[in-house]
């Protein structure tokens, strides 16, 4: 007997994210969907409780990913257990391509009468177009970002809506006064952000090049100010990496 109508997996801050947004949608839709996941602080804040600490993928990038491949298979052992435990009706994986595909494979292998839907498919439109057939043998429904990824899969018989990118749909708008108010510029005052990602692989090869290149306007335009913002859940292994940052970064 199912206990849950859905079951959310999100590995990523992002994905997490997206994830939040999407079932708070279905619950305005049907306030009566009974919804468990796995992910981040995203879903804990409404009220999803995850029954296994997802934050170790979180941080991995590809080089990450196969020196701990042995976790990366306990956490998809894990996952895959508690949506059995679970018993969904529909199975919602969002984004992560390796991981979400190990625990699709291993919840169709143990449970096929459960529909697996992908929320944000591999990128097969840039590369290892491949990909497509491997994720149409795999789940039941692609939910996609750009109509330029449907013809990839349609040979192999995947369904795929199209849902447009979230990011354009969030309408987030930043408080310039009170930024530059809080961090005393002024209005003719020259400031740089760096935005250097969330996994660790991702951050070291990124942001030196990134605050170099901060760093030379500051030099060509003196009194600029300088500024970085990793992802919420890579602050603390930015600073890490970069001990010396503050020097010339404020870290927000």
């Amino acid at each position: 007997m199912s206990t849950a109508d859905m079951f959310f997996v999100a590995a990523e801050a992002s994905g997490d994210l997206l994830a939040r947004e999407v079932i708070q949608v279905l619950r305005q839709e049907n306030s009566n969907l009974s919804i468990q996941g796995i992910g981040g602080a995203e879903l804990a804040e409404i009220g999803i409780k995850s029954p296994i600490d997802i934050a170790p993928l979180s941080v991995l990038g590809f080089l990450e990913g196969i020196k701990a491949y042995g976790d990366v298979v306990k956490l998809a052992d894990a996952a895959t257990e508690a949506i059995l435990a679970a018993n969904p009706k529909v199975v919602v994986l969002v984004d992560s391509w390796g991981f979400m595909l190990r625990v699709a494979q291993r919840v169709r292998a143990k449970a096929p009468k459960i529909r697996l839907v992908k929320l944000i498919g591999p990128q097969v439109w840039a590369t290892r177009p491949g990909r497509a057939k491997t994720l149409a043998a795999t789940v039941d429904h692609l939910l996609c970002m750009h109509d330029i990824e449907v013809p990839y899969y349609e040979p192999f018989g995947l369904k795929t809506t199209v849902i447009g990118n979230p990011a354009l749909f969030r309408g987030g708008r930043g408080d310039r006064a009170g930024f530059r108010r809080h961090h005393g510029l002024t209005e003719d005052d020259c400031a740089v952000l760096v935005l250097p990602g969330s996994r660790r692989s991702e951050i070291a090869r990124v942001a030196p090049a990134l605050m170099d290149a901060a760093t030379r306007i500051k030099r060509a335009l003196p009194g600029t100010r300088l500024f970085v913002q990793p992802a919420d859940n890579a602050t603390e292994m930015f600073r890490e990496q970069f001990p010396n940052a503050t020097d010339q970064f404020k870290v927000l």
